[in-house]
């Protein structure tokens, strides 16, 4: 057992580890994690303020985990609910109250709040203790709620949260609410840069660049643990390639709109001029200001590269778009990259890009069947797509599809 200044240390330490995190989706989900194993907890969510709404935004349960296969992920649907007094959540939030519940289904007559049993029942799972805390910044705004479910002692007994613990838990949701923040104007600010292609380009909206951002990030975790990559060093790349990959077509803002907002296919010369997106954007982040400026750049650069070295822009200088000595072709044109000469984060981006462009509308195409589009990145396995990326692609296709709907896919 700690004492209580290890326990504040601790809370410091936390408050230090989530600070680093700068997207807001991953950060969610370690803010609920470190919250979880520092009271012992067995589940948990977090609910996102919007206007007077609480956005159910990321859930674990480990009795739920532990019942899947190995690797795969726990599916979980969004939803919002009011804040007002009738649930524990929105009482927290209304009351700007922590709540310290020991057994939900023996609550006090005269509280304003009941607990919802559906999600036991559905779930098949038993809540007991919960504690519900107000995420808030130091300057009283408030972010949102955090939810510990079921407290497990020594023996792994479902039993009360620990009361001599509020005060920490209180001090992390200050920081936890202070890095949401951040992260979420980091957001905010990288889709008003995708705000412009998106009026240039209607394809490229907020819901299409977070569908790729979030289908790349699955991807790649997939991916990296069948290769037995360190577990921080996914966690440190999942966090930028969230954030670069949607930006990933930021530089068809430099293509004009006869070409960008043609209602059918391109001609030749049509589709040559389209390609220069991918250079002119990674050119935004040349100057190299941190490993994010990095990540944006190669995704830009590399995602239209295919595994079989037929894509483009190729080995090429990125300032001037010619081909880099000894790599054009007899025509003089740049040869594709191919295999691991394409940066893991552009492979990853490619199927994560051309998995969401199938399946959506255009103004040239209808969107695909699912059967159609799964059968596509399949039988491009090796030739448009690395092999290994596209197995773990479908490794958690679940989740990929949970995805989609969360993003609101046509």
């Amino acid at each position: 057992m700690l004492d209580g200044s290890q326990k504040l240390m601790q809370i410091f330490n936390l408050g230090i580890e989530i600070s680093q995190y700068r997207d807001v989706d991953l950060l969610l989900e370690r803010i609920l994690t470190l919250a979880r194993q520092f009271v012992n907890a067995e589940a948990g969510s977090i609910y996102i303020k919007e206007e007077n709404w609480l956005k159910f935004s990321y859930t674990q349960n480990d009795v739920q985990q532990k019942a899947l296969p190995p690797g795969k992920k726990l599916v979980y649907s969004t939803f919002s609910i009011p804040i007002n007094h009738e649930s524990i959540a929105g009482h927290a939030a209304c009351a700007d109250e922590m709540l310290n519940i020991p057994d939900v289904y023996d609550l006090p007559a005269d509280v304003p709040y009941t607990f919802n049993k559906e999600y036991d029942e559905l779930s098949k799972y038993t809540t007991r203790s919960v504690l519900t805390f107000p995420l808030k910044t130091s300057r009283g705004g408030m972010i949102g709620v955090l939810q510990l479910l079921n407290a497990k002692n020594e023996k792994n007994e479902v039993v009360p949260f620990d009361r001599a613990d509020e005060p920490f838990v209180k001090h992390f949701a200050s920081s936890a609410a202070i890095a949401i923040e951040r992260a979420q104007m980091t957001r905010q600010m990288i889709l008003r840069v995708n705000k412009m292609a998106e009026l240039r380009d209607p394809k490229e909206t907020g819901a299409h660049v977070n569908r790729v951002a979030s289908y790349s990030v699955e991807i790649y975790e997939a991916w990296a643990t069948t290769r037995n990559t360190p577990r921080d060093e996914i966690q440190k790349n999942r966090d930028i390639l969230r954030m670069g990959a949607m930006l990933h077509d930021v530089g068809k803002v430099a293509i004009s709109d006869a070409i960008l907002k043609k209602p059918a296919k391109l001609d030749p010369q049509e589709y040559a001029i389209m390609k220069q997106h991918t250079y002119l954007g990674a050119r935004l982040f040349a100057d190299e200001y941190s490993e994010f400026d990095e990540a944006a750049a190669i995704i830009a650069l590399n995602h239209h590269e295919r595994w079989d070295g037929a894509g483009y822009p190729g080995h090429i200088n990125v300032q001037t778009g010619a081909p880099l000595p000894g790599c054009e072709d007899e025509e003089g044109r740049p040869l594709g990259k191919k295999g691991e000469e394409i940066p893991p984060f552009g492979r990853v981006v490619a199927i994560a890009d051309v998995y969401d462009a199938l399946c959506s509308r255009r103004a040239y195409k209808e969107p695909w069947s699912e059967t159609d589009v799964l059968e596509n990145l399949r039988s491009e396995a090796g030739k448009q797509f690395d092999p290994e990326m596209i197995d773990a692609f479908f490794s958690c296709i679940d989740v990929i599809r949970n995805i989609a709907k969360r993003y609101n896919k046509p």
